[in-house]
């Protein structure tokens, strides 16, 4: 018998892939250079205090 697959995905992963997602759709950003941006994205949101959010 074999053990289901699941892999865990962190808060981050999820927050990174979305923002990821929405990069490629609206720009002609793909692939890393998405990614890269979106690390950068979410690091600049994350340091917005929360009130002002």
């Amino acid at each position: 018998m074999t053990e289901p697959t699941s892999t865990f995905t962190s808060s981050y992963e999820r927050r990174l892939k979305v923002v990821q997602d929405v990069l490629t759709g609206r720009t002609e950003l793909g692939g890393k250079p998405a990614r890269d941006l979106a690390v950068h994205v979410l690091r600049a949101l994350d340091h917005i205090p929360e009130r002002v959010r």
